[in-house]
């Protein structure tokens, strides 16, 4: 299915604008808390929730820059500790996910790392009860191998999602919700690799992806 870079482009926009909702959102409602308040004490709990609500929108902002966009520039490698800083920040605000780390401290292309963050964005996402988050990758004979696995007490991806990773969406299932996960997909094929996921399962889902080195 092809889809230009633009239509690609707009909704990525929409879906990074829908995950800056919520803290967003919170920091609006702390300000307005805080302009009628005068008790000492709620007015640092204002400030708390400020505090907490602009650091999440900062770190979600970090974490799409490198995912989505082009933090850095075109073609230059990237450390895997800034990825997997990203990821700590972003699994430490459910406080419900263990990360495993699998990588060594080797610079990957930059077409990796994107992939990498992508997948483990979708994982996470389907650990709605919390649980466990492996992330992993290594250069091959046949290119960068990324692996992310989830496990945990209920696993929920959208069938729509599946179907962006594993390449069978419908143009009519395009949307915000699903267009990390087929630009995921198209980025590992447009550079000679592919990508794979496990057949359906209430407790765990594995993710993987190769890409030329």
């Amino acid at each position: 299915m092809a889809i230009s870079d633009v239509d690609l482009a707009s909704l990525l926009c929409s879906k990074i604008c829908h995950d800056l909702l919520s803290p967003v959102g919170a920091i609006n409602n702390g300000l307005e808390l805080l302009e009628g308040e005068t008790d000492p004490v709620m007015r640092d709990r204002c400030m708390d929730l400020l505090a907490d609500s602009a650091r999440a929108s900062a770190d979600k902002l970090k974490y799409f820059r490198l995912a989505f966009g082009a933090a850095g520039g075109f073609g230059e490698e990237v450390d895997p500790a800034e990825a997997r800083q990203l990821i700590e920040t972003l699994i430490d605000d459910s406080g419900k996910i263990t990360l495993g780390w699998a990588l060594q401290n080797e610079a990957l292309p930059k077409k990796a790392i994107k992939i990498l963050l992508n997948l483990t964005l979708i994982a996470k996402e389907a650990l709605v009860r919390g649980g466990s988050l492996d992330v992993g990758a290594e250069k091959g004979d046949l290119g960068i191998e990324v692996v992310v696995r989830a496990e945990g007490a209920k696993i929920a991806l959208d069938d729509a999602i599946r179907s962006a990773l594993d390449g069978t969406i419908a143009s009519a299932d395009l949307s915000a919700r699903t267009a990390a996960a087929w630009m995921t997909r198209e980025l590992a094929v447009e550079n000679g690799g592919d990508l794979r996921i496990s057949s359906p399962s209430a407790t765990e889902l594995l993710l993987g992806a190769i890409v030329t080195a």
